[in-house]
């Protein structure tokens, strides 16, 4: 007699096993690299400028180009994972960014590093993506929303690491070390992934001719099934139903979808201001390079911390407080740093770029999960994919307005510029009629659960 296995239920209900969590801790630490080598150009800059005797202006584009691969790897990462496996968009993703990165180190020129940082963006923005789907798909439903935040979050910890490492880098092998070696790292993990990495249960039901496959993959996962076992998964089947572009602004999400998109916009605008620019702009303050590079690890410390925090107040309060007090703190701290005297309290500065950081990280990430729950499950991904498309654009704009406003006004009006940001995200999530309600709208659960294969960064 023939079984039907459904085997997003065998998972959502399960236990967590062993193999279960491997397969998450692998995914995770893709996520660590990912925040590593995406921020390895910021410390690197204030070193290139100066070699090279250039301007700030004279580097932006190749600060853009990496963010433009960024957006594009994003959005080809669910077509590679849909056709291949999210195991190999995984891996490949790795193996691009880190080999990009490595050939960094041999540049000859600006125009070199922008091509490199294009083709490193491809696999920087396709592993955020790939990587919390994995971590989704292998982790029951009690601790999917955790799992997948915490995976999140990993980027800014990769990053704070990357300001260690540099530190002790620059100043004894300069810049060019910085990418042999941060690139020879992912490429190396990369490598241990092909052997090491199970792929998705929940993709390889969805290929009949490798249910064999999946039933091995069950049975190490503690869940041993017959031989003439037919599988499904009937929550993935239901999601599967798509809507257009344009329903984003029908049934009266008009006013939502414009709003958040303003939001991501403006946040991204300031994150990735501090992501390319903060060492330069602590460098041009006249603070030596290790202390300028603090600036950004200390940024991206606080962010960690943020983006947790900031989680666990909306699913006690709902999202429109906690947010709102977010940005208007990320705003706070920028304009309060700007009555600071770098040369004269360097470690006060760091430690304000420690707090801002916290608040912005908190923002940008938890912003996901209010895009979760405004759209309904036949929009829901399209409408975070275009939110995320838009913020996007912001991102690509901070390379230019970055450069440009360090230049022309130095470290305040930099300062300025991030707290100009945050006040106007502040002001779109205000207008944001369908915030996360507090504790107690169980209709409303599962929302990060069914957006998690739409890129959270």
């Amino acid at each position: 007699m023939n079984n039907t296995v459904d085997v997003g239920k065998l998972i959502d209900d399960g236990p967590f096993t062993t193999l279960q969590k491997i397969a998450v801790f692998l995914a995770a630490m893709s996520i660590v690299l990912d925040g590593f080598d995406g921020q390895l150009i910021g410390y690197a800059i204030p070193g290139i400028l100066k070699e090279w005797h250039l301007t700030r202006d004279a580097f932006a584009p190749a600060v853009a180009a990496g963010l433009i691969g960024m957006g594009i790897g994003s959005a080809c990462a669910g077509l590679l994972a849909d056709r291949f496996g999210r195991r190999w968009a995984v891996i490949a993703s790795v193996m691009v960014f880190g080999a990009a990165t490595s050939c960094v180190g041999f540049a000859p020129d600006v125009t070199t590093i922008a091509l490199l940082r294009l083709v490193a963006g491809f696999g920087i923005g396709g592993a955020l993506p790939s990587s919390t789907t994995t971590t989704a798909e292998f982790t029951p439903a009690k601790w999917r929303t955790f799992a997948v935040t915490a995976t999140i979050v990993l980027y800014p910890l990769g990053g704070m690491l990357a300001g260690l490492y540099a530190g002790q880098i620059l100043s004894t092998h300069g810049w060019r070390s910085l990418f042999f070696l941060g690139g020879l790292l992912p490429m190396a993990y990369g490598i241990m992934l092909i052997f090491a990495m199970p792929e998705s249960p929940r993709f390889l039901v969805r290929r009949t001719a490798r249910w064999q496959e999946l039933r091995a993959l069950l049975a190490r996962m503690g869940r041993t099934v017959a031989a003439d076992t037919t599988y499904v998964d009937a929550v993935e089947a239901r999601q599967e139903q798509r809507s257009s572009f344009a329903s984003l602004f029908k049934a009266g999400m008009a006013r939502d979808t414009l709003a958040i998109w303003a939001a991501f916009f403006m946040c991204l605008i300031a994150s990735y201001s501090a992501f390319s620019w903060l060492p330069t702009m602590l460098a041009s303050a006249g603070l030596p390079a290790s202390i300028a590079g603090s600036g950004l690890t200390a940024y991206n410390l606080g962010g960690v911390f943020g983006a947790l925090g900031c989680a666990f107040a909306i699913a006690r309060f709902g999202s429109r407080w906690p947010l709102t007090i977010c940005c208007a703190g990320a705003a706070l701290s920028a304009f309060a740093m700007q009555g600071l005297d770098a040369t004269k309290a360097p470690g006060l500065l760091v430690l304000g770029f420690g707090v801002h950081g916290l608040f912005v990280n908190a923002v940008q990430s938890t912003m996901y999960a209010l895009c979760t729950y405004v759209y309904p499950t036949r929009v829901r991904a399209t409408g975070t994919a275009a939110a995320l498309a838009f913020g996007r654009l912001g991102a690509v704009l901070s390379a230019f307005v970055g450069a440009a406003v360090i230049t022309t006004g130095g470290p305040k009006a930099y300062l300025g510029m991030l707290a100009i940001a945050m006040l106007l995200v502040l002001v779109a999530l205000a207008v944001v009629k369908n915030h996360i309600a507090r504790r107690g709208r169980p209709e409303k659960i599962d929302l990060i659960d069914e957006a998690v294969q739409v890129e959270p960064r």
